[in-house]
């Protein structure tokens, strides 16, 4: 028979729970106040022509609808370039890859390393391979020199951020593999299906929950970063939209830097400052429910599946 708790641990129970809820309603309590704080100061400047006009006069006056199609772009680009290279090599260290051999040691270690570093670092990266090097070697390749895609673009930013947000998506596949009994996994063998057969049919579908959690969490940090787009592709004010992959951009984040940082009018950018913000987080909740609604209409069909 279990005993009960003595009333000292009881106390350190009662006192834990205290302190993570205090801690808990801390966090819930910082993120209504920065979003009461910039719909106070940001929803008077929303409008349909601020939303489907470009900027104009400094970026002081005007629209936002490139920097929102940018960002658009931008973070559907990385996402293609970025989740199934992602997911495969997820993949390959949890099935593939031999238990306890060096190769699975030094990619876990690399990729250990890659989410520690500086998004700054990023941007620098992308800078030197993305444009300098591989721009710079295509141009050389096919266009005798002439300056084609060695030189900022919309491409170079969506890869460079493909790079930074990889062991988001490496990590949380892993997971969501991980979590699939082994008995599947034996089930398929047992109906003589190859390995690649049991993870197309089988770890796939039963780990899409996971592998789109990822991505959710990495359009989340992408949507967001303003340090490795600076030196690969976003531009300071673009009237046009990028049509091509070799075009600069306009992005939210970067224009939020810019309104802030390097406005000649700050009084008259303020309410434009605000409501861009509003609408970086409008176009970030938007594509991470998108992608909650897919996820749960996935976990919704395999449940059907298993039942």
């Amino acid at each position: 028979m279990r005993r009960p708790p003595s009333p000292p641990s009881r106390l350190w129970g009662v006192l834990f729970k205290t302190l993570t809820g205090l801690a808990a309603f801390a966090v819930v309590a910082m993120v209504a106040v920065i979003l009461t704080h910039l719909v106070m100061h940001g929803w008077h400047s929303l409008s349909w022509a601020f939303l489907t006009e470009p900027p104009s006069n400094a970026n002081t006056e005007g629209g936002i609808c490139p920097a929102i199609i940018g960002t658009f772009a931008l973070v559907l680009l990385m996402t293609v370039a970025g989740v199934p290279f992602g997911v495969l090599t997820a993949i390959y260290l949890q099935e593939y890859a031999p238990p306890g051999s060096r190769a699975l040691h030094l990619i876990r270690l690399a990729v250990q390393n890659l989410a520690g570093v500086p998004s700054i670092v990023f941007g620098l990266f992308g800078l030197g391979f993305f444009v300098q090097f591989s721009g710079g070697t295509l141009d050389r390749l096919f266009h005798g020199g002439e300056l084609h895609w060695g030189q900022p673009a919309i491409v170079w930013a969506a890869l460079t951020l493909a790079v930074m947000t990889l062991p988001t998506v490496i990590v949380a596949t892993e997971e969501a593999l991980r979590a699939v009994p082994q008995g599947y996994r034996e089930a398929a063998y047992a109906l003589g299906a190859t390995r690649w057969q049991m993870v197309r049919h089988v770890l796939i579908p039963q780990s899409m929950g996971g592998i789109l959690t990822g991505t959710i969490l990495a359009i989340s940090r992408g949507a967001g970063e303003v340090a490795p787009i600076l030196f690969t592709g976003a531009a300071y004010s673009l009237p046009d939209l990028p049509r091509r992959l070799t075009d600069q951009f306009m992005e939210l984040g970067y224009h939020v830097y810019v309104l802030a940082t390097q406005s000649p009018d700050v009084d008259a950018t303020e309410p434009i400052l605000y409501a861009t913000v509003l609408v970086l987080l409008g176009l970030t909740f938007t594509l991470n429910f998108t992608a909650i609604l897919i996820r749960a209409r996935i976990r919704k069909r395999l449940r059907g599946m298993r039942g």
